[in-house]
């Protein structure tokens, strides 16, 4: 990966494939708030890897993960310094497994690379419902 500083608070990040994402800095510090900031991608990547992963497993288990989702909501500290404080992630998935299935994917989303990274002071709540 490679990021340029594109001036005026934004950069862009290309993959070694192309596909390149901008961020910008939030408005609350300054910036116009019309991209993904650098801790909105932070906190997208627990959502995105914790998808990933189910879908791993869902894959060897033979259940169709197909249109599940994570909403993700990332809190900021309210004291210096200015940090991600929490992540909440609500994963929805429009059809149930069986109990078996469903606690091999959410174990698999919660042993997801990036949830193990996470610094222990991040507060993390994770929710999952089936068959919505």
């Amino acid at each position: 990966m490679k990021a340029v500083y594109l001036g005026d608070y934004k950069t862009e990040c290309t993959h070694e494939s192309g596909a390149a994402i901008q961020t910008d800095i939030p408005k609350d510090i300054g910036g116009e708030g019309k991209l993904f900031a650098p801790t909105d991608l932070f906190a997208a990547s627990l959502g995105t890897c914790m998808l990933s992963l189910m879908g791993i497993v869902a894959k060897k288990v033979g259940f169709d993960l197909k249109g599940a989702t994570a909403e993700i909501e990332k809190t900021m500290s309210d004291a210096p310094p200015r940090r991600v404080a929490k992540i909440a992630v609500r994963i929805r998935c429009p059809k149930a497994p069986n109990p078996q299935i469903r606690e091999k994917l959410e174990q698999a989303a919660l042993q997801c690379p990036v949830h193990q990274s996470l610094h222990p002071d991040i507060k993390k709540e994770v929710d999952f419902v089936w068959g919505i």
